[in-house]
């Protein structure tokens, strides 16, 4: 059995650890007519930077085909097997670029949508690092994670609605109302796609609520993955939140900065959290 190699591309917003034991296939950025490579030519701490500079969003690049041939030729030539774990595919063309290059190398590559984005992608990507380190082959690996991509939740707290007008996903007149009352809205990935789930008026209400709504997710599972992110250049308001919240506040989960493909439409100043919901 051959080793196995695990591979994500950049929106997964793995933490500095992870990124250690897994390859990167970055998506590409653009501010206007700049372009950066995700995570080479911009971090995000200069993504975040630029976002509050600037006039017209951003707008990202899917990772190509060619992209992920280089990844996969790389591991097999170090005779590893690769499981890839990608972006949601109805968020991103990442996912048909990876199972097209795929298609050159039969038994080798398993791909896996992970039908979620950002910190929800990364514990995809952790849970699959401990199935390699069970001694698990490539195929079962991402027979796996198939499965139970179905029991991870990923729902954030977003401090505006002022990124998701300008990126055209709700109206300037909600938006301006949403600015009036500190509206917060509550957004989760359900089946791949984003679905707004609740709106609390300000910063504590927000905490309590999205709270609630991990509960009505079914809880977290603790002796699983779990991450916390937040975007922009600071993780006040997720420091806030831990120390107003009996149910994340003391489980020192480890946190990631959110990168530009989400943080475009999130905006700076929100959170996540994801996690798998406890088996029944």
């Amino acid at each position: 059995m051959n080793p196995v190699r695990i591979i994500v591309d950049s929106t997964a917003d793995i933490t500095p650890e992870v990124e250690q034991r897994v390859g990167v296939v970055p998506l590409t950025i653009h501010f206007g007519e700049e372009h950066f490579v995700d995570g080479l030519d911009m971090d995000r701490k200069t993504f975040y930077e630029k976002l509050a500079n600037c006039q017209v969003l951003p707008t990202t690049s899917q990772a190509t085909p060619f992209d992920f041939t280089q990844a996969y030729e790389k591991a097999i030539e170090n005779g590893e097997d690769v499981v890839v774990i990608t972006i949601s595919s109805l968020l991103s063309g990442t996912y048909q670029s990876a199972v097209i290059a795929a298609e050159d190398f039969p038994g080798r590559v398993y791909v896996v949508d992970s039908k979620t984005v950002t910190i929800g992608s990364a514990i995809l990507a952790d849970y699959a690092l401990q199935l390699k380190d069970r001694g698990l082959c490539a195929a079962d690996i991402a027979e796996k994670l198939t499965l139970e991509r179905e029991n991870i939740h990923l729902i954030a707290l977003l401090d505006t609605l002022e990124y998701l007008k300008r990126g055209g996903r709700i109206s300037k007149t909600a938006a301006f109302a949403g600015g009036l009352l500190s509206i917060k809205p509550i957004i989760c990935l359900d089946g791949g796609e984003v679905n707004l789930i609740g709106k609390a008026r300000g910063s504590k209400q927000g905490g309590l609520q999205l709270d609630q709504e991990i509960l009505n997710a079914g809880g977290v599972d603790f002796d699983r993955p779990a991450r916390l992110g937040y975007t922009g250049l600071s993780d006040e308001g997720l420091q806030k939140y831990l120390q107003g919240s009996s149910l994340m506040g003391d489980k020192g989960l480890p946190i990631s900065m959110v990168g530009g493909v989400v943080g475009t439409h999130a905006g700076p100043g929100a959170i996540a959290v994801a996690f798998f919901q406890p088996s029944k």
